[in-house]
């Protein structure tokens, strides 16, 4: 039976068909948030992204796929994302177990020319693996963001089609912003916007730094005073700007911290309205009960939102 809140949140996708809303329904009715409207997502792309090593030495066991997969059903995450062959290796002997989601783009970092990440998987693909959704980057403020963006309407309207949802990692990124501009409040709450007018379902950025970047922008922000100075604050922006909280928004853990830091900045996420955590080298990174210890501790604080 679904919840009052994840009706209210399948309501907002009107427009899309009943196997759309049936998948995000599914996310959102597994694990231990189940039946909240939040979600905490394992994402693994990191080995194709910055390779096995800077992702996986850490903690070993993290270099068989099997682990990540595990690790996300045994702390009640929501899904689990991952490129195809991390995927592949698993989806048959877990299938069921937990939402999939394709990550159907992907990047390196042996070359350093503008970002635009290839397609690597396709719709077919996560239908053939029994996948809940697809996942895609794109890159605001490349050069390349138009082949992305259009790449990106063509994979959500096929995608549509057979019933699947699309996850869109938002991460400004290229020659158009300097490195400060990168998570920028009004930077990412431009790029979250971004992504829900190209049609995504959930959107993924990361958590926004007190500055502001963009010219235009900085004298919008200080002539209606929104605030940046807490997390929080730009938090609840990023919200606002994603259809005034109707599509759901969930924020990057990005690179390991201390148990410390990643609970007060996942507070910080909750108090300001976002739906939830895609936290990877947080948690895999860690010996597998310490990484389930902080992912239920991450669970209970937007449990209790």
């Amino acid at each position: 039976m679904l919840t009052s809140r994840v009706k209210e949140i399948l309501g907002w996708y009107a427009s899309d068909n009943p196997g759309v809303k049936a998948n995000l329904a599914r996310m959102m009715n597994t694990g231990r948030l189940a039946g909240t409207g939040k979600l905490v997502i394992l994402p693994v792309d990191q080995g194709f992204e910055h390779g096995p090593e800077r992702s996986f030495a850490p903690n070993p066991p993290a270099y068989d796929p099997r682990y990540h997969v595990e690790l996300a059903i045994e702390s009640g995450c929501n899904a689990y994302a991952a490129p195809l062959g991390f995927i592949e290796a698993i989806a048959s002997d877990y299938a069921g177990e937990i939402p999939l989601i394709l990550k159907l783009n992907n990047s390196d970092t042996l070359s350093k020319v503008e970002p635009c990440s290839a397609v690597t998987g396709s719709v077919e693909d996560a239908l053939r693996l029994g996948c809940a959704a697809i996942g895609y980057t794109i890159y605001p403020g490349s050069d390349d963001r138009n082949i992305m963006y259009e790449e990106l309407r063509d994979l959500i309207l096929d995608a549509k089609d057979v019933g699947l949802p699309t996850i869109v990692w938002a991460y400004p990124r290229g020659a158009g912003l300097a490195k400060e501009g990168e998570q920028a409040a009004d930077v990412t709450a431009y790029a979250a916007h971004i992504a829900c007018q190209l049609g995504a379902h959930i959107v993924k950025v990361k958590p926004p730094k007190a500055n502001t970047y963009v010219s235009e922008a900085v004298k919008v922000y200080e002539k209606y005073k929104l605030p940046t100075e807490t997390l929080r604050d730009r938090i609840a922006e990023v919200v606002r700007a994603t259809f005034n909280g109707r599509r759901i928004v969930i924020f990057s853990g990005g690179e390991a911290k201390n148990t410390e830091d990643v609970l007060k900045e996942v507070s910080e996420i909750a108090a300001g309205g976002g739906f939830g955590s895609i936290m990877g080298r947080n948690a895999f990174q860690r010996p597998k009960v310490e990484a389930i210890n902080l992912l239920h501790a991450v669970m209970d604080i937007y449990a209790k939102v």
